[in-house]
């Protein structure tokens, strides 16, 4: 098995990689269908698939990826560098909420557009001005919400250099291209390539399977395509 494709860990998050992916597993938050793909809202087809938000019904399990998420944060943004924690609308909210409280740290939250009525806010709590913002989302992927965010705290006063997911695909450069273009670095406590491994370490997988989904990974484009035009 190649070893795979993600930036420089310390032992510590190498560890919490491989737990955040034994609990992904636990929990079934993660599929693997590499004989009848998914299909992204995108229109890309995906032999695995995640939902983060079942992990909100496993106390024990998130109590675990929320307390390696405060340690994260904190060794890699300062102890006292962050005055607010912000969870995007609607999947980052409640682990927001979890990461503000281990931090001690006041709790917004972002929509995704202004709502439209009233103060027509798109952020929600008390922000002040320069106030330094970690944002919070359940997963990463291709798309461009963390940007969005992003520019919503700028635009209400607040400074953010640091967002934080779960899971990151680790699959689709562009959307770390983008956020550090942003001077935004992104956190995150695994990626598909530690949820493979693991899996394939815990004999998950049926013969060929894994094959199948390290195909994917190396280059996701190219495999949906070529699932798109196969005959069916």
């Amino acid at each position: 098995m190649p070893n795979a494709p993600h930036p420089a860990r310390s032992v510590s998050e190498t560890d919490a990689a491989e737990i955040t992916a034994r609990i992904l597993l636990e929990t079934e938050s993660v599929l693997f269908r590499p004989e009848d793909p998914f299909t992204f809202t995108s229109g890309l087809r995906s032999p695995v698939y995640i939902d983060c938000r079942r992990l909100i019904s496993f106390p024990r399990a998130r109590k675990k990826l929320m307390d390696m998420a405060a340690e994260l944060i904190e060794r890699q943004s300062g102890f006292e560098s962050l005055d607010a924690i912000a969870g995007g609308e609607t999947a980052g909210i409640p682990f927001a909420a979890w990461i503000a409280d281990r931090l001690s740290l006041p709790m917004l939250y972002v929509r995704k557009q202004p709502k439209g009525f009233g103060r027509n806010a798109q952020i929600e709590g008390e922000l002040k001005e320069n106030a330094r913002v970690l944002l919070v989302e359940d997963l990463a992927s291709e798309g461009t919400s963390k940007l969005n965010f992003a520019r919503a705290i700028r635009q209400a006063g607040g400074r953010i250099d640091h967002a934080f997911v779960i899971f990151n695909y680790g699959i689709f450069p562009q959307i770390e291209t983008s956020l550090s273009g942003e001077g935004i670095t992104l956190l995150a406590l695994a990626t598909w390539w530690d949820v493979a491994a693991t899996a394939e370490r815990q004999g998950r997988f049926a013969p060929g399977e894994y094959a199948a989904i390290e195909s994917f990974l190396q280059d996701p484009n190219a495999w949906s395509q070529a699932r798109a035009t196969a005959p069916r």
